[in-house]
């Protein structure tokens, strides 16, 4: 969980201790209930008083239950790794007889494959975003434990983003990178 547009430790450590407390709440109300904690009496109620709640009080805890429930769900979803979406370029004008349609995706994966074929690394992602005339280069790259980072990061640069420019014919393009590191796969040894 180390991307870039992914929640912060703090975030899910805030989340996980909150889920921990509410199964320990119900945990404890399930076993109150069937008589199995000593210091609560099972026949005791809740609340004081004997008489339902008014109607309305129902229906706005329902209402309270069904909001929190769509707001867990919206972060839920927020939480998936998502990069931009591929966008539709189209290429040509008026001067030009015919027009060309390309796949951002298609224009990004030769910068993946470049980028997979360096010394060091193990696998790469690229998206793009934005339109034909201002494109934004999204990269995720794992490279081994022992690549070196300053000379994989120069080669991307120099390398693999100076030929997307090139075959964009744009002259600048943001690039957002992200370096992971994989894990080392060495078996163990038995003596």
């Amino acid at each position: 969980m180390t991307r870039t547009n992914r929640p912060a430790a703090m975030n899910r450590t805030v989340l996980g201790f909150t889920g921990v407390l509410l199964l320990t709440a119900g945990v404890l109300a399930v076993a109150a209930h069937y008589g199995r904690l000593r210091w609560v009496d099972a026949d005791d109620t809740v609340v004081p008083g004997t008489a339902a709640p008014p109607t309305w009080v129902l229906v706005a805890a329902v209402a309270v239950a069904v909001l929190i429930g769509l707001l867990c769900l919206r972060w839920l979803l927020a939480q998936v790794f998502r990069m931009p979406k591929s966008v539709t370029w189209r290429t040509g004008g008026i001067e030009c007889a015919g027009t060309t349609v390309l796949e951002s995706s298609t224009a990004a994966a030769p910068v993946a494959a470049d980028i997979e074929g360096y010394a060091g690394v193990r696998s790469a992602s690229a998206w793009l975003s934005g339109g034909r005339d201002a494109p934004e280069l999204h990269l995720v790259v794992t490279a081994e434990p022992t690549a070196d980072i300053a000379e994989l990061r120069r080669r991307i640069l120099g390398h693999a983003v100076t030929r997307l420019r090139e075959a964009l014919e744009v002259e600048v393009i943001p690039v957002s990178l992200e370096l992971d590191f994989a894990e080392d796969r060495r078996p163990a040894r038995v003596r």
